[in-house]
């Protein structure tokens, strides 16, 4: 999967997370339809705060529907990490 070669799965964080889904004006009904999870499983993960613990499965599948919108995840360079979003002309 793309995104765990940039950044590493366990180092996405819960505000990233958050911060990806409110970017692409998407509801957590909608994301966690298109990523295959429970609704109540996106729930735990964005009320988390730091780095998002739980099945590798479900948080690879989220991060590849985010990703498959045009969401980029940015490691943590000393600064903080973060998210941006893919010009409408590179998204998939």
């Amino acid at each position: 999967m793309e995104c765990i070669e940039r950044v590493q799965l366990a180092s996405i964080t819960a505000g990233q997370l958050r911060a990806a889904r409110a970017m692409i004006r998407m509801d957590q009904c909608d994301l966690a339809e298109r990523a295959g999870i429970s609704g109540s499983t996106l729930k735990r993960y964005e009320n988390c705060y730091g780095p998002l613990f739980g099945d590798p499965q479900k948080i690879s599948a989220l991060v590849a529907a985010l990703e498959r919108e045009g969401v980029v995840f940015l490691p943590d360079d000393g600064s903080g990490a973060g998210i941006r979003l893919l010009a409408r002309t590179r998204r998939r």
